[in-house]
């Protein structure tokens, strides 16, 4: 995953503005930082340089004994931190760069913070991943400084530290332990997936693997004659292979106690440098979905004893994971057995987060009243509108970002080489040309829509959506949208709204975190296997 990033960081330099990054060419300003790299540091370093800034008081309320040990953002609390930023195209050990903080800065100039006590920390993002993973492994950090502002001279930060690189298979610490107990064990029924693609491959003119897991069921020998249904699993945004961990432990841990249906599992990674394709066939990202069902997939039933048929492929995935298993569905309707696909990204662009991007005048900041269209809830509470969202992102950095993700995945390509956005990036307005390609390409109920009669023989019934009535991206309302369409269709489709459910708790069921990924294995296995008795055995 990381070799991605550098590669792309490397094809989009011509789009990036690289300032110099020694002092003596900078222009200091009265409202910035000065970062130096250590002079320990094992070379020159470049990348995108971030400074973070958090009031005192509310850092301190919020760490664990007053200590604060890093500074970062919070995208369901966007503006309690803020971030200035600045490209560096090379910075040798000792020497530093001038960060503006009123140039780049998200909310807003450090100038306009209220006066008084801050904690501050730099970070160098040396992949440009900042938007997708956050600090990451082989990014340098400075320890945190409390720093009075507006300060009377430039405070300088020091780049101590180098992160360390993520272990794959280290468990969140919300993981239980059972789960931790059954790791070993699972470890030994899951192989790696590393596949080169040659469609891929003859796309980016290099090799490009296509990367993730494949968890066998307890009982599964490669000498019999058995098969097994498989589900084709793919991770939300922000995901990747260091994600897997917690869910593979918990399904070998579930299959093992009877608690879910002997099956093949098959973890795949969507997380690339322009965040995540979602396995659709982009003319930005690559042919995805092309090489899964005409590469991959043929490949992994060559090697294992998969059922090898429609009706024994199943797809599962959430939020971004699960837009790309509903749009694997209904684009390659005869490869797969049905999708469960849990609060998708926008299926229907008549509600896009709750814009309407077919509107006259559409703008996905502002309503026509002026009012700003909320992003992320919780508990009715809105907590970030669009706007912040991608200004924030913007801040951050120009890869890898939610927004920028969803560009690179469903736009069409510019003269410059890069995805056209949708919208406008200072006004919110809506670029109806680049809409209609997203509509064509990549609205699922238009699709679905306009080509019913042909997709109706092999897709009907297999259209399975779960989403939450109190989503936390407002997912819920498009959702609604797809299902008005399928019912004007008289199509068979399975689309539930769980009551007060939102982005994060839907799989919960009091103390049970899988218990909807539970009763979906057992769905699936019923269309699998319509005549076995095996049932679910008791908690």
């Amino acid at each position: 995953m990381r070799t991605y990033r550098l590669n792309l960081a490397v094809l989009l330099c011509f789009g990036l503005t690289l300032a110099g990054c020694s002092r003596e060419h900078a222009q200091p300003t009265a409202h910035a930082f000065h970062v130096e790299l250590a002079a320990t540091a094992d070379g020159a370093k470049a990348g995108r340089l971030l400074v973070f800034a958090e009031d005192a008081k509310t850092a301190e309320a919020s760490s664990k004994d007053g200590k604060v040990a890093q500074v970062d953002i919070d995208q369901l609390d966007p503006d309690q931190v803020s971030v200035a930023a600045r490209e560096v195209s090379r910075l040798e050990p000792g020497q530093g760069a001038d960060v503006d903080t009123a140039a780049r800065a998200f909310p807003a100039s450090f100038a306009k913070l209220p006066p008084g006590d801050y904690y501050v920390q730099a970070v160098l993002d040396v992949d440009h991943s900042y938007n997708y993973t956050g600090r990451d492994g082989g990014d340098l950090v400075s320890d945190v400084v409390k720093v009075h502002l507006p300060a009377a001279s430039i405070p300088t930060l020091q780049l101590t530290s180098t992160l360390p690189v993520h272990d794959l298979w280290s468990l969140p610490a919300s993981a239980t332990q059972a789960v931790r107990d059954a790791l070993p064990e699972a470890r030994k029924h899951t192989q790696d997936i590393d596949f080169v693609s040659p469609a891929l491959s003859a796309f980016w003119g290099r090799p490009v693997p296509m990367r993730g897991f494949v968890l066998l069921p307890p009982g599964y020998d490669a000498k019999s004659a058995d098969t097994y249904p498989v589900v084709y699993l793919t991770h939300g945004f922000g995901g990747g292979l260091g994600h897997f961990a917690n869910g593979i432990a918990s399904t070998w841990l579930a299959m093992s106690k009877g608690e879910m249906p002997p099956m093949i599992w098959v973890y795949l990674d969507e997380s690339s440098p322009t965040g995540t394709h979602e396995f659709a066939d982009s003319v930005n990202n690559g042919p995805w979905g092309q090489a899964l069902t005409e590469e991959l997939i043929p490949h992994l039933e060559s090697t294992y004893r998969m059922d090898g048929k429609a009706s024994g492929r199943f797809l599962n995935g959430h939020s971004s994971g699960g837009w790309a298993t509903l749009w694997l569905q209904t684009r390659y309707p005869k490869v797969f057995g049905g999708t469960w696909s849990t609060s998708p990204d926008p299926s229907d662009f008549h509600d896009f987060t709750g814009v309407d991007l077919y509107a006259p005048g559409a703008n996905v900041y502002r309503r026509a009243d002026g009012s700003a269209y909320p992003l992320i809830r919780d508990k009715g509470k809105v907590l970030a509108t669009f706007e912040q969202y991608a200004e924030m992102e913007r801040v951050l950095g120009s890869y890898g970002g939610q927004m920028a993700s969803f560009d690179w995945v469903f736009s069409p390509r510019g003269a410059d080489g890069r995805p056209q956005p949708m919208f406008d990036r200072d006004t919110g307005a809506v670029d109806a040309k680049v809409l209609a390609y997203w509509q064509e390409h990549y609205d699922i109920a238009h699709r679905l829509q306009t080509q019913w009669p042909e997709l109706k023989p092999d897709l009907d019934g297999k259209i399975h959506l779960i989403v939450g009535t109190a989503d936390t991206f407002y997912l819920d309302g498009s959702a609604h949208r797809l299902k008005d369409v399928l019912d004007g269709l008289h199509a068979q489709s399975d689309i539930r709204f769980l009551p007060n459910k939102t982005h994060f708790d839907l799989y919960a069921d009091g103390s049970d975190r899988t218990a909807l990924l539970k009763q979906i294995a057992w769905e699936m296995y019923v269309v699998a296997r319509p005549q076995s008795t095996l049932k679910r055995a008791a908690p």
